[in-house]
């Protein structure tokens, strides 16, 4: 049953709501202000329902822009004053700012230390809410409760006043939010007395860099319950009195009022990412008629729904606060940009209409940051329980290519903004297929997913993976020692070779994999010959001598002044110790290359040597605080290791470590929530713990013709899961506990299993999974066979 949120539907929301409240809510389990110390713009977003265009959020900083473009900014816990609720919250793309105020009237949000120099307010998180889809702060400068909830394109606030002749509402359109960029126009203005409308245009920078023709727009139309005593407007040139309308940089307006002790003025506002027309007729369609409360009721009914397709049980709570608050940021980290016809932004400020092809759902178009690492964690937890989202990420994909002939790995509004130069889509696209996720053309997507891997004549620089005719010249990309900077561009990659190259190497040695396994299901043999002797290049820059992978020049000898722990140089966010391990599809070739003895010594000592740092960078608050250690769970490329012990006849070991990293990188705190402020990544950190702590896994991201799933050390006692084909899979772990993490046995529908893994279709099938756990490995069990690494 789909919920929508039109008013002829409230009625449902209702009789959801009500049926969702004889069950216990897990909605108490979700923590938003987990890991809110150094968290990126969209992370901080409760007022928001899975998968929302319309994120409200409160902002400490979102006006001092990113310099960067991807650091931590927007809500950070280290800081005690609010500036805004910002509606829009996506990587690169933030916006339109709202702010209650009273007395003297400020048209500038402030310092942060030095809150009486603007419109910002000083709170105290004694008086905050943040719950999944609901957010309440007291703000002490102007004694003013701010709520916040949102339906999928609107969002919702009702601020209560105090009794005050000079109450202020401050419209902020035309400045920086987060990591929007430069804002390039904006307009606002009062259509009538109680009726607002305008855009914003931005240059966010990574737009800038990889498609810099592009623009990102945001259009708003909003409803406000209470017309204002008087309305002006301000600019970056300054407030003009009586004005109802601003355009340019800096545009805003102020509505000032006259209010009673504890008035509530409420305000609905449609978004949209195409057409101001669009963003009124989403206002329309979804909230007409709600009240805040029922848009509140229904937001948090949508969130009970989505939150419980997996239900977890045991008497260890601090276990299921950080399981949902995972499952939190997974399902709300990337978000809706097509309205509710269908409308979708495409490049460069057009707009372009969704067409539905294949079976299943109709598609919406998605913002999202990169996929790179989601394959080990978003993507298999979409498959299990969420395939339509799945589905929209890849529909939106091939979207994308039918207008600009190439994928992207992050988009904005249909602009590249990858991040991190390579291309992980066609990946993701071949691991939908082989689980099964269909509802697009298969023939495009497959065109797309061998172009993705192998084309590289006129390609966009902005799709990434510039260096695949060097890859596919070589066989590995060549070292370019001299692009570590390149006329003021960092870590240059073209079609000779890469300063990152051999972590783009074994990237794409991995993506050649998929597409050759897509291939090979759909009967294109020439194609799948040629991938699958791609997928081997990471053959070519492990040194066997040293054992681990070395950049390569291109006249085939090892670069000079080798350093295993350097980070970045060859390696794009990591180092030699960390990426020797990067070989998922084919573990058992890297096993028998290193040798098993040596493979598993090296691997068990790693991560003993990088529990005292919590598995990641220790407690220093950065993104990239651990690049340079052993092993990093803060980033993406190490997110697969610790299941390989499967994969070399020791999963004891494999239950033993992700069981740690789940108790020991992963917190409850504002500060320790996802290592100490490393890097969420719209729900991949989430997602890790949420699929590891139910003991399944696959480290090749379900690309192989006949996908598995690797079993690990389940955390609960017992997990339901509603399956994405409607079936139900129960987990149960008999005796699990902190001590008792090794399994000793396990069965699926009553049949004893030997292994350590099973193939996907089996587990799809539903029924009851058995666990018995203890607290002493035993090494008879699974590792007899391990899961199969055919090429």
């Amino acid at each position: 049953m789909k919920l929508t949120f039109t008013a002829s539907a409230w009625s449902l929301a209702l009789l959801l709501a009500a049926g969702e409240a004889s069950a216990q809510s897990v909605l108490k389990y979700v923590n938003p202000n987990i890991g809110t110390a150094h968290s990126r713009w969209f992370f901080y977003t409760p007022a928001a329902v899975p998968y929302g265009m319309a994120k409200l959020a409160p902002s400490t900083n979102g006006h001092y822009g990113n310099a960067s473009g991807w650091e931590a900014v927007g809500y950070d816990t280290r800081q005690n004053s609010i500036e805004g609720f910002v509606h829009f919250h996506e990587w690169q793309v933030g916006g339109v700012s709202f702010m209650p105020t009273t007395g003297e009237l400020r048209v500038k949000p402030g310092d942060l230390d030095g809150p009486a120099t603007g419109y910002r307010s000083r709170f105290d998180r004694k008086n905050q809410v943040a719950e999944p889809g609901y957010y309440r702060v007291l703000l002490d400068d102007y004694g003013i409760t701010a709520e916040l909830t949102a339906t999928k394109r609107v969002g919702f606030h009702r601020y209560t006043f105090p009794k005050n002749d000079q109450a202020h509402l401050i419209l902020d359109i035309g400045n920086t939010q987060g990591e929007s960029g430069e804002v390039t126009d904006a307009s606002i203005r009062m259509v009538d007395a109680t009726h607002v409308e305008g855009y914003v245009s931005t240059y966010p920078k990574y737009v800038k860099t990889y498609d810099p023709s592009g623009k990102v727009n945001m259009y708003f139309y909003g409803e406000i319950s209470k017309a204002p005593a008087s309305v002006g407007a301000f600019t970056a040139a300054g407030i003009q009195e009586k004005q109802n309308s601003a355009t340019g940089k800096g545009a805003g307006l102020f509505l000032n009022y006259r209010t009673n002790a504890q008035e509530k003025i409420e305000l609905k506002v449609g978004l949209s990412y195409t057409s101001i027309a669009n963003a009124k007729a989403n206002l329309q369609a979804e909230a007409r008629s709600l009240t805040f409360e029922q848009a509140r009721t229904a937001a948090q009914a949508t969130w009970q729904r989505e939150l419980s397709k997996i239900a977890v049980e045991g008497p260890d709570e601090q276990n299921k606060t950080k399981f949902y608050t995972g499952l939190f940021h997974a399902l709300l980290g990337r978000g809706i940009a097509s309205d509710v016809d269908g409308a979708y932004p495409k490049h460069g400020g057009q707009v372009g209409q969704l067409v539905a092809s294949g079976s299943g759902p109709k598609p919406e178009f998605i913002n999202t940051d990169a996929i790179w690492g989601g394959y080990w964690n978003l993507t298999q937890l979409w498959a299990l329980s969420y395939p339509e989202w799945y589905g929209n990420y890849v529909n939106t994909e091939l979207q994308l290519y039918r207008d600009k002939g190439w994928f992207g790995d992050g988009i904005a509004n249909s602009e590249y903004i990858s991040g991190v130069g390579t291309n992980f889509v066609g990946l993701a696209v071949a691991g939908a297929y082989q689980v099964g996720i269909r509802n697009y053309d298969v023939n495009l997507a497959y065109e797309a997913v061998r172009a993705n891997e192998l084309n590289y004549r006129n390609r966009a620089f902005g799709s990434g993976k510039m260096d695949v005719k060097a890859f596919t010249q070589y066989g590995y990309v060549p070292f370019k020692e001299e692009y570590k900077q390149y006329q003021g561009e960092w870590y240059k990659t073209d079609s000779t070779g890469s300063y990152f190259s051999n972590s783009h190497t074994l990237e794409y040695s991995y993506s050649a994999f998929a597409a050759a396994q897509m291939a090979k299901s759909l009967g294109k043999k020439a194609d799948y010959e040629r991938l699958i002797k791609l997928s081997n290049g990471w053959k070519a820059i492990l040194n066997p001598q040293s054992k681990l992978m070395q950049p390569k020049l291109a006249d085939g000898t090892f670069a000079s002044n080798f350093k295993p722990f350097e980070p970045w140089r060859g390696f794009q966010e990591g180092n030699a110790m960390q990426y020797t391990f990067y070989v998922p599809q084919n573990p058992a070739g890297l096993i028998a290359a290193l040798g098993r003895d040596k493979f598993n010594n090296r691997l068990d000592s790693i991560f003993t040597a990088s529990a005292k740092t919590g598995f990641g960078g220790g407690k220093e608050i950065d993104a990239f605080a651990g690049v340079n250690a052993i092993y990093n769970h803060g980033n993406q490329p190490c997110l697969h290791i610790s299941w390989l012990f499967n994969f070399s006849g020791q999963p004891w070991l494999t239950q033993k470590w992700t069981r740690q990293i789940c108790d020991e990188f992963y917190g409850t705190e504002p500060i320790h929530g996802y290592g100490y402020g490393q890097d969420e990544d719209q729900g991949q950190l989430g997602s890790w713990y949420v699929i590891t702590a139910l003991g399944l896994f696959d480290v090749k991201g379900f690309t192989d013709a006949r996908p598995i799933i690797e079993l690990g050390s389940p955390i609960f006692s017992k997990s339901t899961i509603q399956l994405g084909n409607q079936k139900k899979l129960v987990i149960e772990a008999k005796n699990t506990s902190k001590q008792n993490l090794y399994v000793q046995s396990a069965e699926l529908n009553g049949k004893p299993l030997a292994n350590c893994w099973l193939y996907r279709d089996e587990l799809m099938k539903g029924g009851k999974l058995v666990f018995t756990m203890g607290p002493q490995p035993n090494k008879t069990w699974g590792s007899k066979t391990p899961p199969p690494s055919a090429q």
